[in-house]
């Protein structure tokens, strides 16, 4: 696994020992950020389920200002905080070792706001729907909301405030791009 453009480019990351983290394939995070490059400039990002923080990495090494990476295992907070060294990037990024609920609702509390949200949940757990009302409540006014899924399952928004404006399948993949209705 490697960083695949930017100031980072051709970093190589630590990828996980066992199947408990499930890292994004690099030809899928090369479409994605080809896809969203034009917002990441200056971006301030939350990379929730973030396991080995090769998307939070990609986006700050093409250009976002700041990562905050969100996970509550303890295998994907030493491996977050490996990889973000082998970056040269911790005055950029925070981690938090946590349950995503807990720190969505504390940042909310502190009116904090996101231009990108990377959101990477276990598969087939239903962790997406649920979040998608908090989610909202961190999203700056043009904010984008990724969301990695199987291909197989559908998110419903809901009441949420988001919509779909895109999705694209890789393999058993989909990426959902996400975007405020208003």
């Amino acid at each position: 696994m490697r960083i695949i453009s930017g100031e980072f480019r051709g970093r190589r990351l630590g990828g996980p020992k066992g199947s408990a983290i499930r890292p994004t394939s690099d030809r899928v995070r090369e479409a994605l950020f080809s896809k969203i490059a034009a917002r990441l400039a200056g971006a301030e990002v939350l990379d929730l389920f973030a396991g080995s923080g090769a998307l939070g990495l990609e986006a700050l090494s093409r250009g976002a200002s700041r990562v905050l990476f969100v996970d509550q295992g303890a295998e994907s907070i030493r491996l977050l905080r490996a990889n973000i060294a082998a970056c040269g990037a911790a005055d950029r990024c925070r981690v938090v070792r946590a349950a995503i609920p807990a720190v969505l609702h504390q940042l909310l509390r502190k009116n904090v706001l996101y231009d990108l949200i990377l959101l990477d949940p276990p598969y087939g757990k239903g962790f997406v729907e649920p979040m998608l009302p908090v989610l909202f409540g961190l999203a700056s006014a043009e904010a984008l909301l990724v969301v990695e899924h199987r291909v197989s399952d559908r998110i419903d928004v809901g009441e949420s405030g988001w919509v779909l404006g895109d999705a694209r399948a890789y393999g058993d993949t989909r990426i959902s791009f996400l975007v405020r209705a208003e």
